[in-house]
């Protein structure tokens, strides 16, 4: 008996201090959106706060525009452009009324806020579809939520801005990704993974998140991105993942502002509850994990 009550305090000890389970100091629960009277929601049923850039089709896409031409090879094929006539971002309501975007994913295409960014926490829900499509029709489901946008449409693939990418794809959830030139400062281990501590330094190509905390296949999973100024925290269902510092365009500038892109790459997904709130200094939690004072 006085084990089973030991234990039981034990338990208790732990549920009632941990910050985890908890959200208690300035920790975010997991999958559970921070309470905040700031957040501005960026969903609406017509997305009248984004514009969509429809990249180039696969050969295999059928009904595609009739003023669209197909021209050049390689790099130099022509994307759909500016508009969404292939209907890959809707927009449906579930039964509760709640806003939920639909990517199709049939063809590579960014939906593109209208707004410029900076010193911002954004958060939404992601969830996989069953839908694949060519070129990626026998790799893993992909996605990304980039930004700092900046600069001309297509500038990556004839389909996104020059920015950086919180990686959305299966198993690889908040890897960094400096797309079209751009950098940042990452410190990393041997494996090219985040580890804040490490003297070793990586500034471009595909940086590997810290850990795996995404939710399994046919679940929501809550994706946090947090910005202030050049530097910049990937969270994944509460788990800090990717800090980095430093960033900068491919000229040398200061990286600390841009457009917010949400990425239609070969596979059907959904997204909702994309909210977007100001801030000036990350948490102090996130300030714990990151070593960022």
């Amino acid at each position: 008996m006085p084990k089973i009550t030991s234990t039981i305090i034990l338990v208790f000890i732990f549920a009632f201090t941990s910050p985890r389970l908890f959200g208690q100091n300035n920790v975010n629960p997991s999958n559970t959106k921070e309470t905040s009277k700031e957040w501005s929601p960026l969903l609406d049923e017509t997305l009248s706060q984004w514009e969509v850039w429809t990249g180039v089709p696969e050969p295999s896409v059928k009904n595609l525009p009739p003023n669209y031409k197909k021209k050049g090879q390689g790099k130099n094929k022509t994307p759909i452009g500016l508009g969404d006539p292939m209907g890959i971002f809707k927009v449906t309501k579930e039964e509760n009324g709640e806003l939920v975007l639909n990517i199709s994913g049939e063809i590579y295409a960014g939906l593109t806020s209208k707004k410029e960014f900076s010193n911002y926490h954004l958060t939404l829900l992601f969830k996989w579809g069953e839908k694949k499509y060519k070129p990626r029709l026998n790799r893993k489901r992909d996605n990304g939520l980039i930004y700092h946008c900046h600069g001309e449409h297509g500038a990556f693939w004839n389909v996104w801005k020059s920015c950086l990418e919180y990686q959305i794809q299966e198993g690889d959830f908040g890897d960094l990704y400096t797309l079209a030139g751009t950098t940042a400062t990452i410190p990393v281990d041997d494996e090219g993974k985040w580890k804040p501590d490490s003297e070793k330094l990586k500034k471009t190509g595909r940086i590997i998140r810290r850990v795996d905390a995404e939710s399994p296949y046919g679940e929501w999973t809550r994706v946090d991105l947090y910005v202030v100024g050049d530097s910049a925290v990937h969270v994944t269902n509460g788990e800090v993942v990717m800090a980095i510092t430093n960033a900068k365009t491919k000229d040398g500038n200061k990286l600390d502002a841009g457009e917010i892109q949400l990425q239609s790459e070969a596979a059907e997904c959904y997204m909702k509850d994309i909210n977007i709130r100001p801030i000036s200094e990350f948490p102090n939690w996130i300030k714990k994990e990151t070593g960022f004072q």
